[in-house]
């Protein structure tokens, strides 16, 4: 077993957007531990299909797992989510007929020290989502000026201390003191201060040299600029997010586009239940479109 958490965020939201029926073909471009997968194929039993990506190979182990009991009905492939128009020509499969995107990273991977993700656990500065390529967060560090590093973390983490912060974590780098992410944390509240309230200071750092690590932003985009090319007629995506950079993103696609008409006029939040049972629902929000038939 992987330690992939199976608890989905906002799934009875998500499934009542999507509507599975049986008749339909359904995509999960970020399976986690299958648990949005799972009910899409529950609803839509006994026919109902789903073709499953991710790009962490610890997700597709989990989710295979997870999702054995449906058999043929779910087809799993180790992918991003902008390739997923790549999938499905594999599959051949012109389009589908709802498709879910769970932004973010996991709990399984902020769990697991070696990630690098976590700012309570200790371990590597690696934060890929998938640890078999590219460059890792301390790589990223290395090579970047102290300009350049100040950049990533006022863009991809609104750090209004972003120079300082900079400043402190590149000193540490050169000075062979940055090893871990308690060395990374240290060398941000050597800018910040240390924790006073319930975030820490940190933490949009982290968030920042995460999302650029993984091209977070750039594969998001990607992949909302070819629903229309991979969603069928009347077919629906739903996203959820967890920060505001992909949140205006999925927003101002939603309402820019002439293929995709909005169902959400705002986005949809945990109940108060769930934000108790389940504390990564808390800065979730949920968007959701339908592919629109454009008049000749």
């Amino acid at each position: 077993m992987t330690g992939f958490d199976h608890v989905p965020v906002l799934l009875d939201e998500v499934l009542e957007c999507l509507s599975p029926a049986s008749s339909g073909v359904y995509a999960d471009v970020t399976l986690g531990g299958g648990g949005h997968a799972r009910g899409i194929l529950a609803k839509s039993a006994p026919n109902g299909k789903l073709i499953g990506t991710d790009r962490d190979p610890a997700a597709l182990e989990a989710s295979s797992e997870a999702l054995a009991e449906f058999g043929a009905r779910a087809t799993l492939r180790k992918a991003r989510m902008h390739e997923l128009r790549d999938v499905l020509d594999d599959l051949d499969v012109s389009r589908v007929d709802g498709v879910v995107a769970d932004l973010g990273v996991s709990s399984a991977q902020l769990d697991q020290d070696e990630r690098g993700f976590s700012l309570s656990k200790d371990g590597p500065i690696d934060m890929r989502m998938d640890p078999t390529e590219g460059e890792t967060a301390l790589e990223l560090i290395g090579r970047s000026t102290e300009e350049e590093l100040a950049n990533v973390i006022y863009r991809y983490g609104e750090e209004r201390r972003s120079r300082r912060i900079a400043r402190s974590v590149k000193r540490a780098y050169d000075e062979g003191a940055l090893d871990t992410t308690a060395d990374l944390k240290r060398a941000v509240h050597r800018a910040t201060g240390p924790k006073r309230g319930r975030i820490d200071p940190s933490t949009r750092t982290f968030q920042a040299l995460r999302i650029a690590v993984n091209e977070e932003l750039a594969d998001l985009e990607a992949f909302l600029g070819q629903l229309p090319d991979v969603l069928a007629t009347g077919g629906v995506v739903a996203v959820i997010s967890f920060h505001s950079l992909e949140d205006r993103m999925v927003k101002h696609t939603f309402r820019g586009s002439r293929d995709l008409d909005p169902i959400t006029k705002k986005p949809i939040v945990a109940s108060d239940e769930e934000r108790e049972r389940n504390p990564r629902s808390r800065s979730a929000k949920l968007r959701a479109a339908r592919r629109v038939e454009q008049m000749p």
